[in-house]
């Protein structure tokens, strides 16, 4: 069985057992949270499509970690003009454990 979840304005393909990161979730760590936003549910087979979204139907998920992704860095420069602009980026992300599928 598995489902396709949105979050953070993505979309994620999620199983029992499954970790994922997906965008920064205000919630602590250890701390279990309920993804009702499905799209679709594969139960043995059978697929059940939300418009938008499946009515009775959540994901329930454990906070494993708060992180941040590895530093992009950003370095802008125009020649002959002694333009130079160096800037880093570290996108927060939230790190999830699928723990079960209800269907209700």
């Amino acid at each position: 069985m598995f489902a396709v979840v949105e979050t953070g304005g993505k979309q994620y393909k999620v199983s029992i057992g499954s970790i994922i990161r997906v965008e920064k979730i205000r919630a602590k760590e250890g701390e279990e949270i309920i993804l009702d936003k499905i799209l679709l549910l594969n139960k043995d087979g059978e697929v059940l499509i939300g418009k938008p979204y499946l009515e009775g139907v959540k994901v329930i998920a454990r906070v494993l970690k708060q992180d941040k992704y590895p530093k992009v860095i950003v370095f802008k420069f125009k020649r002959k003009k002694h333009y130079r602009r160096k800037y880093g980026h570290r996108q927060p992300f939230t790190k999830l454990s699928i723990e079960n599928i209800v269907i209700q």
